[in-house]
């Protein structure tokens, strides 16, 4: 980072498994976080078309309606609705951080897609591991996945959610430099008051470690659960005391550990904004760099495959077999003597 950057990190609810309208509402927050000064802006974990919280309100049987509909509508890399992504980021000049649901084959990953202010797909990286009942949904990617990226900006870097409990995962992060950081999280209302670790306490403490630890800037984007989440996920009263209205906890973090925004009550969108001083960064590794001087390799060391894992490999094809004749000569010589 050579200087000021200003962030936006958006706090909002999904367009429930919807593709299109959820592409609008992407589009309608990129043009508001450029109009607000930001030359980057972080969305949630799988933001479109949304978190498929029914696999957390019930079984696996009873969830089956919602899952050709969501396959239908989670979006692959290369497709029209990527293309507009593209397009507004280009038209409107700044770097965007996009959780999805990607379809690839027959098979689901909680991605997120990196596009530069001139609407170039840098790249799309998968979750390493979808978290408990996320398994029963998406695939996981591979060391591939642990990407930093330079930009104008800096070197940008994001993970999903429950990644960032994830140590090993987070130091190999931290190893490649990373100065800003998107932290893409569902939301906070699931379970509240029952299971602490899916609370906000918890998962925004983990936003904040990261920052302190990495010595980078967080930008932290929090799904909300609305009405519209309530009404399509909820159909006893049972489901929707354990899914809450509410759960929005964006936050923006310095790498020192200050908060840089103001936060959004939990059940308003919006979109919180920072201006990040890369001086920071200086005075935070200056005390404890986690991958350099504040290291012992001598004691401890990771050991990173970042090989994409590709599910098929052509093996080459054997040369042309030789003649039968061929073979009978150089195998069984004549025994006749020469004339």
């Amino acid at each position: 980072m050579q200087a000021k950057v200003r962030v936006a990190a958006v706090q909002a609810e999904s367009a429930w498994l919807d593709l299109d309208a959820g592409i609008d509402k992407v589009i309608a927050l990129i043009e508001g976080a450029a109009a607000g000064g930001a030359r980057l802006v972080a969305f949630p974990e799988t933001f479109v078309p949304g978190y498929p919280w029914w696999i957390w309100l019930d079984s696996p049987a009873a969830g089956m309606p919602f899952v050709p509909r969501y396959a239908a509508n989670s979006m692959t890399r290369d497709g029209a609705e990527m293309e507009r992504v593209r397009q507004a980021a280009a038209r409107n000049g700044i770097h965007v951080v996009l959780g999805f649901s990607e379809r690839a084959g027959g098979s689901l990953y909680m991605a997120q897609a990196f596009v530069s202010e001139t609407g170039e797909l840098t790249s799309v990286r998968r979750k390493l591991k979808p978290t408990h009942v996320e398994r029963s949904v998406f695939g996981e990617g591979d060391g591939s996945d642990l990407q930093v990226h330079d930009t104008a900006l800096g070197k940008v870097g994001a993970l999903n959610c429950w990644e960032h409990l994830q140590p090993l995962t987070k130091y190999a992060m931290y190893s490649l430099g990373e100065q800003i950081h998107a932290a893409a999280w569902p939301g906070f209302s699931v379970y509240r008051g029952a299971a602490r670790a899916l609370g906000p306490e918890v998962n925004t403490a983990a936003s904040l470690m990261y920052a302190v630890e990495g010595q980078t800037f967080v930008v932290a984007p929090c799904g909300v659960i609305g009405a519209a989440a309530r009404e399509l996920f909820c159909d006893t009263e049972l489901k929707r005391d354990l899914l809450l209205t509410g759960g929005g906890f964006a936050r923006i973090f310095g790498p020192e550990g200050s908060p840089l925004a103001e936060p959004l009550p939990e059940t308003d969108e919006g979109i919180l904004y920072a201006d990040l001083d890369p001086a920071l960064i200086a005075i935070a590794k200056s005390a404890a760099d986690p991958v350099g001087h504040y290291s012992r390799p001598d004691v401890l060391r990771l050991l990173v495959n970042r090989n994409p894992m590709p599910r098929v490999v052509e093996v080459p094809a054997d040369p042309p077999a030789a003649a039968p004749e061929e073979l009978a000569v150089e195998e069984f010589p004549s025994a006749l003597p020469a004339s």
